[in-house]
């Protein structure tokens, strides 16, 4: 009888401290969100636009990784040439809320918009050959008056506001005008140096130094202290493992949010659709003709 308690007895002793070491296991996460495309405030085109990260499919993806227990830190892959300056700003408000650690892998090409939301990551890992800075902000209106004057088409504008029609592209800016372009393309700018030099603890004047719009290697971005180590996926894993203070961590992929051709198209808006049709037998002229008259305003892109 004694014996077979004593049995008993170290089979539950046996059971109680296996039970500490599966949940450390189970516990000990990292998942790796994948970042693939231009970064946009909305899903793209349909038939014109490829892989897109938007602040929708970025909160997503964190809100996962936030609410998940085991996971302890989070992997950016990120490969993007950049793109609109406000979703490239609500990403970055996005990843500073994760109290988790974070570290960025970056792929062939992380640049302007692509490096912004990298920036305030707890690590930023490269390979000697990525692509990345080209710190900068570009705006564009375009001046299509010629090519409505050879398609034959007169335009009446009436305007409340003396820069109202400064968008059109119907005429050339005044001075004045491109005084207002150039105020609002430098507090772009200036945004953007205040954001990496945060991120990075580096002055603003050695930020603005670096920020000239050029591209940098991996191994020149490191020397500037752009990013902290040069490797591949596994090293930015082995990094976010020692920062969140765990061995032999399990790695989860987040898969990417696809939207379907139907939920796409749901999506859309009826205006939006009807251009996207017309665009298929237009030609170069009648696209850049309805890109003008459907998006009057320009679009700062950290591009």
């Amino acid at each position: 009888m004694k014996g077979r308690q004593a049995i008993i007895s170290i089979a539950i002793l046996l059971i109680i401290s296996a039970v500490p070491l599966a949940c450390t296991s189970a516990g000990n996460k990292i998942a790796v969100i994948s970042l693939n495309g231009s970064i946009e405030a909305g899903g793209g085109s349909l038939f014109f636009g490829g892989s897109v990260i938007t602040p929708q499919l970025v909160r997503s993806q964190l809100k996962r990784a936030k609410e998940d227990g085991a996971i302890k830190a989070v992997v950016l892959q990120i490969e993007s040439p950049g793109g609109n300056v406000a979703a490239c700003q609500e990403i970055v408000n996005e990843i500073g809320e994760v109290e988790k650690p974070i570290v960025v892998s970056m792929g062939t090409l992380a640049a302007s918009g692509g490096y912004f939301i990298s920036a305030k990551a707890d690590k930023i890992v490269a390979l000697p050959g990525t692509l990345t800075g080209s710190i900068g902000v570009i705006a564009q209106v375009a001046n299509v008056k010629g090519l409505f004057e050879k398609l034959g088409i007169e335009m009446e504008v009436f305007t409340g506001g003396k820069h109202k029609d400064m968008y059109s592209g119907l005429r050339e800016l005044t001075s004045e005008e491109q005084e207002l372009m150039q105020k609002m393309t430098d507090q772009f700018y200036d945004q953007f140096v205040r954001v990496v030099a945060e991120g990075r603890g580096l002055s603003e004047g050695k930020v603005r130094d670096l920020a000239t719009g050029q591209l940098y290697t991996g191994e020149q971005a490191k020397e500037l202290g752009l990013i902290d180590e040069l490797g591949g996926l596994e090293t930015a894993i082995d990094l976010a493992a020692n920062l969140a203070g765990i061995e032999e961590p399990a790695v989860e992929y987040y898969k990417p949010e696809v939207p379907s051709l139907l939920s796409s198209l749901l999506g859309m808006n009826w205006q939006k659709l009807q251009s996207i049709i017309q665009m298929q037998s237009l030609g170069a002229e009648g696209i850049i003709l309805l890109e003008t008259i459907g998006n009057p305003y320009p679009e700062p892109q950290y591009r």
